[in-house]
């Protein structure tokens, strides 16, 4: 599939703290904790749990949560499809797009019972 302006922009305007209940419901029928979900958005975004929670109260947007986070290194190994969107084929214009579903793959991850080791992507030497 092809990611376009108008989808881009959807996305950045979509708020964090309306999606992240989302995130917990699927992990958590899965048998996975807050703690863990908020464990690999920490890995990837930086942001703390106080900060995820400061976000969520202020209605931050997508668009400012990825704007204003610190990316982790590693983010090139995360790949593969998520929404029928290969992630390493997300055109570099759409870097938002793309982080959202880096996000989401490592929270299909989790929810799919992968280990946090393995999830927290560590880059082979």
């Amino acid at each position: 599939m092809e990611v376009t302006s108008k989808k881009n922009e959807q996305v950045a305007n979509m708020v964090f703290g309306s999606i992240y209940p989302h995130y917990l419901n699927r992990i958590v029928k899965k048998g996975r904790t807050q703690e863990e979900l908020n464990k690999v958005i920490e890995w990837f975004t930086g942001y703390d749990e106080n900060t995820l929670q400061n976000l969520m109260d202020d209605k931050v947007t997508f668009g400012d949560f990825f704007k204003n986070a610190t990316i982790h290194p590693n983010e090139h190994l995360i790949k593969g499809v998520v929404c029928g969107y290969r992630i390493e084929e997300i055109a570099d214009e759409f870097v938002l797009y793309k982080q959202c579903r880096q996000l989401e793959k490592l929270i299909d991850e989790l929810a799919k019972g992968r280990k946090m080791e393995k999830i927290l992507r560590v880059e082979k030497k």
